[in-house]
C-alpha cells in the first residue's frame, strides 16, 4: 500500500473545513475506488496569511499538525509530499509554482491560475520536475456525475447533440463574510462556478473547440450582506452575466449562462440530448444527486453506477494519490484545469470581440471512473 500522501494546506479560509472533513473521512473509510485501500492523505502541516486562522484550523485537524509561520516554512518541511492550494484565485499560480519549484505535488482550487500565461507555466513546470498538479473541481467524480457519464458512454441518449447548463443566483456577498475576491480578476460568475460546469461537460461531451460569448455587467458595486461586516461597499471589477455556445469535439454544441444578476429562476442546471433521448444530470456542484433519463416520454432516475461514495471537497487530492501510488493518470487534471481556464477565457474574449473565436489549450477527454476499477456496489437503498 505505500505510506500516505503527506499535505501541506495553503490557506485555512472557509473551504479548509470541507477539505479537512473529506481527508478525515478518507482515512476512516479507505479508498472509494476500491482495490489496495491506502491510508489516504495525510494532513501534516497548515500555513495563512491570518496565523490566528492557521492555527484554528491546524487545532481542528489534529492528530499533531503543525503551523507553518510562512508558505516558505511550509515548503522546506520534510513532512509535506503535496501542497493543498486553497489561496484565492488571483493567488493560485504564484503558490503552486513555488511549490513545484521546492518539488512538491499540488492539487489546488479552481480555477488553475487567473491567465493562461499561469496556466502554461504550472503545465511546462510540473513536466520539468516530474511531478503531479490536480485542479478542483472534484465534484465530477462523484456518483452523480460518474453515473451520467456512464449513461452517456452506454449509449443510452444516442449521439449527444446538445446540452444545457444554466448556474443563476444573486451574487456570493448574499452568504460569504468576505466576498470580494468573488469580484476580482479570477473570479466571477464564469470562473468561479463555470468549472464545476465544463468539466463536467468535458467529460460528458468532450473538450470545447470554439466558443461565442456575450457578457454584462449589472453593477459597479456590491455590498456585504450580513455578517460583522455587513454593509460593506466593494468594486465589482468582472463581469457578473456571462453567456455563450460552446462548440464540441464531438460535433455537440452546450448553451451555457452563468450569472450573479438573477434573483430566482427555474432553468435546468445541466442536461444533455441526443438522438435516442435526453439526460438530466445531477448539480455540477455536489457530488451525488441521481441522474434521470428520458426516452420521451417520463424521466427515470438511474441507479448509480460509478463514482466515489460518499464524495466530497478532495476526492480529487485522493484520486492524485491513488494515481501516484498506481502510475496511472489522475482525473482532476491540471490538463484539464487548463482546458477549462482557456474556454472561459475565450468565451470573455468573445463577448469583448464579439465573434466566435477558437479555444486553443486542449485535452483529451478523460476516462471515466468505471474504466479504472470495478464500480463501488451500491448501497440498498440507492439500488
Amino acid at each position: 500500500m505505500g505510506e500516505p500522501l503527506r499535505v501541506g494546506i495553503v490557506g485555512a479560509g472557509n473551504i479548509s473545513r470541507a477539505y479537512l472533513t473529506t481527508l478525515r473521512d478518507l482515512r476512516r473509510s479507505g479508498d472509494p475506488l476500491g482495490g489496495d485501500p491506502p491510508s489516504g492523505p495525510r494532513l501534516t502541516a497548515v500555513t495563512d496569511l491570518d496565523p490566528d486562522r492557521a492555527r484554528r484550523l491546524a487545532e481542528e485537524a489534529g492528530d499533531g499538525v503543525a503551523v507553518a509561520g510562512s508558505l516558505t516554512e511550509l515548503l522546506a518541511r520534510e513532512d509535506v509530499d503535496a501542497v493543498l492550494n486553497l489561496t484565492v484565485p488571483a493567488a493560485h499560480a504564484e503558490v503552486t509554482l513555488a511549490a513545484l519549484d521546492a518539488g512538491k505535488h499540488v492539487y489546488g482550487e479552481k480555477p488553475l491560475a487567473a491567465d493562461r500565461e499561469g496556466a502554461d507555466a504550472i503545465l511546462a513546470r510540473a513536466r520539468a520536475g516530474g511531478l503531479r498538479v490536480g485542479c478542483a473541481p472534484d465534484t465530477v467524480l462523484g456518483t452523480g456525475l460518474q453515473t451520467a457519464r456512464a449513461a452517456v458512454d452506454d449509449g443510452l441518449i444516442g449521439t449527444p447533440l446538445a446540452a444545457s447548463a444554466f448556474m443563476t443566483c444573486p451574487g456570493h456577498e448574499s452568504w460569504h463574510p468576505d466576498p470580494e475576491f468573488y469580484y476580482r480578476p479570477g473570479g466571477g460568475p464564469l470562473l468561479d462556478m463555470g468549472p464545476y460546469y465544463l468539466s463536467a461537460l468535458v467529460h460528458l461531451l468532450g473538450p470545447v473547440t470554439r466558443v461565442s460569448g456575450a457578457a454584462s455587467r449589472a453593477r459597479a458595486e456590491r455590498a456585504v450582506a450580513g455578517g460583522p461586516r455587513a454593509g460593506t461597499r466593494f468594486p465589482v471589477e468582472v463581469d457578473t452575466h456571462v453567456t455563450g455556445i460552446l462548440h464540441h469535439a464531438g460535433g455537440a454544441l452546450t448553451t451555457l449562462a452563468m450569472s450573479f444578476d438573477v434573483h430566482a429562476a427555474r432553468l435546468p442546471l445541466l442536461e444533455v440530448y441526443g438522438t435516442a433521448g435526453s439526460l438530466s444530470v445531477p448539480d455540477p456542484n455536489l457530488f451525488d444527486g441521481s441522474p434521470a433519463l428520458s426516452r420521451g416520454g417520463s424521466w427515470t432516475p438511474l441507479p448509480h453506477a460509478a463514482g466515489y461514495r460518499p464524495g466530497g471537497r478532495g476526492v480529487g487530492l485522493a484520486d492524485l494519490a491513488d494515481a501516484l501510488r498506481d502510475g496511472r493518470p489522475h482525473l482532476a487534471s491540471a490538463e484539464l484545469g487548463a482546458h477549462v481556464l482557456d474556454t472561459m477565457l475565450t468565451l470573455l474574449d468573445s463577448a469583448r470581440e464579439g465573434r466566435t473565436l477558437p479555444v486553443t489549450r486542449t485535452v483529451e477527454r478523460p476516462p471515466g471512473m468505471r474504466d479504472l476499477s470495478p464500480p463501488p456496489v451500491p448501497a440498498a437503498s440507492e439500488a
